[in-house]
């Protein structure tokens, strides 16, 4: 273990006046001689002032960058396709995290050398736009507008958010094809669309079908899957039913048919009026049962049939022991009848695999009109599906029984069903469930599953080929890859139709008598047409017979065939999902002539899943048979510092606006500009969910302002410093030597983790190397040789030419997350080098030299730094007993053994400077024994002498530095000379005199 001794070295006598003063600076000749010294100077500014200042440098590295690097730029084009955002409201907190991940991409790309081709897109269609649109008109019954009235409020408040948006993306330096951005409203958007439709249909992958779908009541219209979200504390009113037997084949001695009930347990009350069977399994064993005693709705002379398991369960609910008459195999009711609870019409018990007897009563009550599974059992035994509800969720006139008509499924349509069974004495029990349960993501109400007429695609076809394209796919976070997949083999089939206005007709006519579908190629073909030439508003706008094709002409003639329009829109995700039809023309141009995938990546948020990238995948599937991207990248939400949702009511929503401009309080809402937001999106860990707020923001911002002041620090000593002014490699000081080697450790590392995406590592790899190799090193070390030197000394020049490569690595590494500072800095140090550019991104990406990777010079450097610290930890004792102020005014002697002395000789001119001392002497022997021959006393390892005296020195003891042989102790002294007042170094022979060192640079020329 190293020990500290605390002694005395040396004596001062009353008459030594230098004593007192030995450590005062010499104010007055420092002064005199300040002019001399090279401190840096430098035009960039210390604060960065971004609200006023950014916007100086965002044109060279947006626009005007965008459309240079498409033209100059020779490596293969690189394709990051844009997700569309709705165009509905304001840009929030998540679209920042969303779109400047995207541009650290591309900007990381350009430098690289690649084009790149970023073509920022807008979803426009469907309900969002459509409700808000609507909300916007005062004083008007929406109940009486067209659809073409519809149409175009939602188009004008469509393109009237895109504006907004637009201006928002771009005022964070988002680069793009501003100028030519994909609507999915656009004609030519819309025909590209149609004519995938078309593609599809062709290939048999489009039907028309009447069974269960999503339904939203408060949207009034079909939803698939990734526009639901489950609220896990839903209230449902759940009821047990009995229906009396009609017949059976039981054969029961002592009980007749109509003495027994089935007995069914239900969540969703009000789909009993659509009962159209009852479902058991065939392979469970069923008992008769009888309650023991009378309940509120249950008789002891009523007998029910339910699974054998269930019993228990049963008797719990229903309060009362239950007596097992009879015990039988679920295949025996089959085809036994029973009484429909409302029309009193027969109806057969079924089999069913999907039944179990671990819930409810083990008989399931089969409405094929309102639930996917009923529908799947009763299409194999060709029972139709009866749904007697309405687009608005209420009963309609079929449902049975006059008083439900009119009436809220949900609500009080549930309501009426229950007291309708305790009137007819059919409830068995009822009680409330808290559980899961599917709402509309848009209006966050219940929905419904409804048997409608809908247009799906038969996504069981080719999701296996789907599934297996993405083995090929790099997806990010590992983790989303699971995700993905199940997305993908979760679906069967997808609706496509949507019963609004606002979106892109499905292009099929309807024969008004019998409601077929004129679903033909001729058909679709004319239709697609004539949108190509008047826009999709003609399908509302026309003459119905206009749409007809010609060959279908006659049918209307001859036959008197009248065909309507159908008023059905496609699905907003179908819309999205094909969006990468826009590239397919860059393969036409041959300009990825070698690429299979439409995109090389694709990045959103985690939620897109079940959304956009599946919708993308089984679309270009369907039409290409491979996937649309190579790579999938996947971001979490954006937190509060609290870790919870962004949300009004909390109050905890943060507008992006207000983090680059400040609020109405700048001392509490700062102005950080458009970089620090940037750079909180590169700094987090997007594969997660990440947090924002006034801590985070301020870390970030602290970060910057290191970032800048580093650079300026190097701007600063590079003044006057120019291209052929660069030493050469072999000529540089070793430290210098192991300073290129530490930066191309740190530019390597910063490239391999651009490449990798890991934006949240190149900003760790950025700190740490501005923190610690630089700010608490390097700079530390070197200041005395840049202020003190002559200019033209190849000491001197020798630290600049370091610090240019350091500027160039330093600044290309911060480029694509923060290009306003990078612009900004170079700018200041444009003009060294021989060739100048407007841009830094013009510059291309770093190229180090590979003499600088020298791991010999690491691994010497690695044990001068170990010894370093071991100095200053000794330097910190002597400051903490006020023996001296500042390092400067120590000497160091260090007496080595071993191969640690042959190492530390190589480097002795050197190490006063890393030590940053005055002077250091080395010896190659052990500490002589006079040092110690006086007696110690140790307090918390430090050893003091006994005897008084104001004069006091330190020793260390150290083995085996960094595994290199040999042993160092580290004698502390005051520096015995002066302090020069030119460069403080207590190097001068008297006071107020200059070292040799200065009096020999100033009697040369004239300091440049």
């Amino acid at each position: 273990m190293p020990c500290i001794f605390k002694f005395s070295l040396f004596t001062t006598t009353k008459n030594d006046d230098k004593g007192s003063n030995f450590l005062k600076s010499s104010t007055t000749k420092s002064k005199e001689y300040a002019e001399t010294l090279l401190l840096p100077k430098t035009k960039f500014p210390l604060r960065a002032d971004a609200v006023n200042r950014e916007h100086l440098f965002r044109d060279r590295c947006t626009k005007d960058l965008y459309a240079w690097q498409l033209k100059n730029n020779s490596k293969p084009l690189f394709i990051l396709h844009d997700g569309p955002p709705y165009a509905n409201g304001n840009l929030h907190i998540g679209h920042v995290l969303n779109k400047i991940l995207k541009d650290i991409i591309n900007r990381y790309k350009i430098l690289k050398g690649h084009k790149v081709a970023f073509i920022p897109g807008w979803d426009c269609h469907g309900l969002p736009i459509e409700l808000k649109a609507l909300s916007e008109l005062k004083n008007v019954d929406k109940s009486f507008l067209t659809p073409m009235q519809i149409r175009l409020t939602a188009r004008k408040c469509a393109l009237s958010t895109i504006e907004i948006q637009m201006s928002e993306f771009k005022s964070w330096a988002i680069i793009g094809d501003w100028d030519n951005p994909y609507k999915t409203l656009d004609k030519e958007y819309e025909v590209r669309q149609l004519k995938l439709f078309h593609e599809m249909a062709k290939k048999g992958y489009i039907y028309r079908q009447n069974k269960p779908v999503y339904w939203s009541p408060s949207s009034r219209t079909a939803l698939a899957e990734a526009e639901l979200e489950y609220n896990n504390d839903h209230k449902s009113r759940s009821v047990y039913v009995k229906f009396p037997l009609v017949k059976s084949s039981l054969n029961l001695p002592n009980l007749n048919d109509t003495d027994i009930y089935i007995m069914i347990w239900t969540t969703t009350p009000w789909t009993l009026p659509a009962n159209r069977a009852v479902a058991i399994n065939s392979k469970v064993e069923y008992s008769i049962v009888s309650p023991v005693f009378d309940t509120e709705f249950v008789s002891c002379k009523d007998y029910y049939i339910v699974a054998n398991n269930m019993i228990d369960a049963l008797q719990r609910i229903i309060g009362s022991e239950l007596n097992i008459k009879t015990t039988f195999e679920g295949h025996t009711l089959i085809g036994t009848s029973y009484e429909h609870p409302v029309t009193k019409a027969p109806y057969k018990i079924i089999d069913a695999d999907h039944v179990t007897s671990d819930s409810g009563t083990g008989l399931v009550h089969i409405a094929p009109g309102h639930g996917i599974e009923d529908y799947e059992t009763c299409k194999k035994l060709n029972i139709s599906p009866f749904c007697p509800v309405d687009d608005f969720g209420k009963f309609t006139a079929e449902v049975g029984d006059p008083s439900f008509e009119g009436k809220d499924v949900l609500n009080d349509g549930t309501n009426a069903i229950i007291n309708y069974l305790k009137e007819n004495m059919l409830l068995v029990k009822e009680h409330e469930i808290v559980h899961k349960y599917p709402y509309d993501w848009r209006t966050k109400k219940p929905i419904i599953l409804r048997a409608t007429p809908q247009w799906f695609i038969n996504v069981e076809a080719f999701k296996q080929k789907a599934f297996s394209s993405l083995a090929d796919i790099k997806i990010l976070p590992d983790n989303a890859r699971n995700r993905l997949e199940i997305y993908t083999l979760s679906r069967n089939e997808w609706c496509i139709s949507r019963q609004r206005s606002w979106g892109v007709p499905i292009p099929v006519l309807y024969d008004v008598e019998t409601d077929a579908p004129l679903f033909t190629e001729s058909s679709m073909a004319h239709i697609i047409e004539i949108v190509n030439r008047f826009g999709s508003d003609a399908w509302w706008e026309i003459d119905e017979k206009e749409l007809v094709a010609p060959e279908y002409r006659d049918n209307v003639i001859i036959k008197g065939i009248k065909y309507r329009r159908g008023m059905d829109t496609m699905d907003v995700w179908f819309d999205s999902g094909v969006s990468w039809n826009i590239f397919m023309s860059f393969f036409e141009l041959l300009i990825r002539p070698d690429s299979n995938a439409v995109a090389d990546l694709y990045l959103e948020g985690t939620d897109q899943h079940r959304g956009w990238f599946t919708s993308s995948l089984l679309t270009s599937i369907a039409v290409n048979e491979t996937a649309p991207f190579s790579a999938v990248i996947t971001h979490g939400f954006v937190l509060d510092e609290k870790g919870r949702k962004m949300s009004k009511s909390l109050g905890n929503v943060i507008d992006p606006k207000t983090i680059i401009n400040g609020g109405k309080n700048k001392e509490k809402e700062p102005a950080y500009g458009v970089d620090v937001l940037r750079l909180w999106v590169a700094s987090s860990d997007y594969t997660r969910d990440v947090s924002i707020g006034k801590t985070v923001m301020s870390q970030v911002g602290e970060n910057l302002r290191k970032y800048r002041n580093t650079a300026r620090f190097m701007l600063g000593n590079l003044t006057n410093f120019d291209y052929e002014q660069l030493v050469t490699y072999d000529d540089l000081k070793s430290i210098d030597k192991y300073m290129l080697h530490e930066t191309y450790q740190f530019g390597k590392a910063v490239e391999s983790n651009y490449d990798d995406f890991l934006f949240n590592k190149v900003v760790q790899a950025l700190n740490n190397f501005t923190n610690v190799s630089l700010s608490a090193f390097y700079f530390d070390i070197v200041k005395d040789r840049l202020y003190a030197d002559h200019a033209l000394s190849i000491s001197r020049r020798s630290v600049q030419t370091v610090l240019y490569h350091i500027l160039n690595v330093y600044t290309r590494s911060l480029t694509p997350m923060v290009p306003h500072l990078a612009e900004e800095i170079y700018e200041n140090y444009k003009n060294i080098d021989r060739e100048q550019f407007d841009s830094i991104f013009k510059l291309g990406w770093y190229n180090m030299n590979k003499n600088w990777d020298n791991r010999a010079i690491q691994k010497e450097w690695s044990i001068l730094k170990a010894l370093r610290n071991e100095v200053n930890q000794l330097l910190e004792v002597a400051r903490k007993d006020k023996v001296i102020k500042s390092s400067l005014e120590a000497n160091v002697e260090l007496y080595v053994t071993s191969e640690l002395y042959e190492l530390l000789s190589n480097h002795e001119p050197e190490l006063k400077l890393i030590f940053i001392t005055s002077e250091v002497t080395l010896t190659p022997n052990v500490l002589p024994p006079s040092f110690l021959n006086e007696p110690l006393q140790a307090i918390n390892s430090i050893y003091i002498r006994t005897d008084n005296t104001d004069d006091i020195g330190y020793i260390k003891d150290i083995d085996n530095i960094e595994n290199v042989k040999g042993t160092c102790k580290i004698v502390i002294r005051r520096a015995r000379m002066h302090k020069c007042p030119r460069c403080w170094n207590y190097a001068a022979n008297e006071e107020e005199s200059l070292c040799q060192r200065c009096e020999e640079i100033l009697s040369t020329r004239p300091i440049a």
